[in-house]
């Protein structure tokens, strides 16, 4: 199965110039969920 959502998260964290860990605070989450999510290794 395709990870769209982990390349559609990648692909709009890099337009908007965001690092990982910025994003995780945003989403108040880790930096590490977020590459999980990225990679497709978890979608929770």
């Amino acid at each position: 199965m395709q990870n769209i959502f982990g390349q559609n998260l990648l692909n709009r964290r890099k337009a908007l110039g965001l690092t990982q860990e910025q994003l995780a605070a945003k989403l108040k989450v880790s930096f590490q969920a977020v590459s999980k999510w990225e990679r497709g290794v978890s979608q929770s």
